[in-house]
């Protein structure tokens, strides 16, 4: 019994030393060691797990650059998402103009071609609008920023009002006033609703 126990821990001892510094304790006597300070991740784990969870995000950035992306960088999604929406809603008037418009006509090919008529202007129309009125918001945005030096809700506001009195400029004063309204409204919605968190008491979103 003696000598197993002394080849054993010989074995173990010889692995220990050819592999510089392999535990002399088994599995089954490692797992129940309680780790002090550390979550029970894994018993054999020599590392603090909190080093590999962080509670806020990291980012590689260049010198000078910012976690958020800028007005700039913004504005080609939000001019392309605004083309994509309005095409879409533009699609599916036109279905409902085009079914309208023809439902006392049989199937038939001349009813197809009427609708499909209908769903590519409608398409074409509301994409170009919505393009236009979000390439107008977004240079606006741009100056804007460049112009104050900062970028925060006064800007999203401004370039609000300003696209709606520039976009419904063709209508005068009157028509300007409107304009400018409506985006005023808009831009302080989305201003409101992107700092909802924050009046809230969380965290404020971002651009």
């Amino acid at each position: 019994m003696d000598n197993t126990k002394g080849a054993g821990g010989g074995s173990r001892g010889g692995l220990g030393g050819l592999f510089g510094g392999v535990s002399e304790y088994s599995n089954s006597e490692l797992a129940g060691v309680p780790l002090t300070g550390m979550s029970p991740l894994s018993p054999y784990l020599n590392v603090d797990p909190r080093y590999l969870t962080q509670e806020s995000d990291e980012f590689i950035l260049p010198t000078g650059a910012n976690k958020t992306r800028g007005r700039f960088e913004l504005a080609f999604f939000t001019i392309g998402g605004c083309c994509i929406t309005g095409a879409a809603f533009g699609a599916l008037n036109g279905l409902r103009m085009g079914l309208a418009e023809t439902r006392d006509m049989a199937w038939s090919k001349p009813r197809n071609v009427q609708i499909l008529n209908l769903v590519t202007r409608q398409g074409a129309t509301w994409a170009n609008t919505l393009g236009s009125v979000a390439l107008l918001y977004s240079v606006f945005g741009v100056v804007i920023e460049k112009a104050r030096g900062a970028e925060d809700d006064l800007n999203t506001v401004a370039a609000g009002t300003l696209t709606g009195m520039l976009y419904k400029s063709t209508g005068g004063l009157r028509g300007a006033a409107r304009g400018g309204l409506a985006g005023l409204a808009i831009s302080g919605l989305y201003a409101l609703y992107n700092n909802w968190d924050h009046l809230r008491g969380g965290s404020p979103s971002h651009y």
